[in-house]
């Protein structure tokens, strides 16, 4: 076990760890997968404390971090790490900088409602998310990892552009980034959102098939595969009522919900 005053460290079985930050609003929780010869990072967290010294504790292997999207609640260690991969989608808002979200506003919202001490090098004046060139560029139907640990990479927008949800097939663990969580909507109403690009790509997520466990990138730690086949309905229903478009407001079904 490791103690930690920032990070909760979870051994969710297969070689697999998340790595949750609830001492902040928003319950951030990062991946860590091992391999035989290397390990997989899904996303890094907000940035408030340090990934890496974390990372460092679980594993000696080298470690290549896949980035589910580019917003600053998921990329806040990025620059601890040689090795990031995106999707082409949103390869220049790593390198250039994320759209439509300016500055003064991450900075409120990291530093908003936490309820843990944070390191002394936190400091939210000059928080800047990450910017740097990625080592790996994604697309749909990726196959990245060894013959041990295949993940595969599925391309999901609508909550960002190159928004990607990744599917580890030996352990069965789906990894749906900020396409689909429970404990708060799904946001899909910023100008960078699309609604119905976000509805396809639930539809996308419930046809995979030997899912064994689906694991969000906010709140509630590890959700029933059943949350598939209530997507495909929530996908079905939004589109057949015109409801998915900027401005619908908050739609709620049994186990999540989403707000356009």
């Amino acid at each position: 076990m490791i103690d930690d005053k920032w990070f909760t460290i979870t051994d969710l079985g297969g070689d697999t760890f998340a790595i949750s930050e609830y001492g902040h609003w928003e319950n951030v929780h990062s991946y860590l997968l091992l391999g035989r010869e290397e390990a997989f990072l899904i996303d890094t967290g907000l940035g408030i404390a340090s990934m890496k010294k974390i990372t460092d504790r679980l594993t000696s292997l080298p470690i290549k971090v896949m980035t589910t999207h580019v917003h600053w609640d998921h990329i806040g260690s990025h620059g601890e790490y040689d090795f990031i991969y995106v999707h082409e989608a949103e390869k220049e808002w790593l390198t250039d900088g994320i759209k439509g979200l300016p500055i003064e506003q991450i900075r409120r919202d990291v530093s908003r409602d936490i309820t843990k001490p944070v390191p002394d090098t936190f400091s939210p004046e000059s928080y800047t998310p990450y910017k740097g060139e990625p080592a790996g560029i994604l697309k749909d139907g990726d196959i990245i990892g060894s013959h041990s640990r295949p993940l595969v990479i599925y391309h999901t927008p609508g909550h960002s552009p190159g928004h990607i949800c990744i599917f580890d097939q030996t352990a069965g663990y789906l990894f749906t980034g900020d396409l689909l969580y429970t404990g708060a909507p799904v946001y899909a109403f910023y100008p960078t959102t699309n609604p119905l690009d976000l509805v396809h790509s639930l539809e996308k997520i419930s046809a995979i098939k030997g899912v064994r466990r689906v694991f969000g990138g906010h709140h509630q730690l590890g959700l029933d595969p059943g949350i598939l086949k209530e997507t495909e309905s929530a996908a079905h229903y939004l589109k057949t009522h015109g409801l998915a478009r900027h401005g619908t407001g908050i739609h709620e079904f049994k186990n999540f919900s989403i707000q356009f």
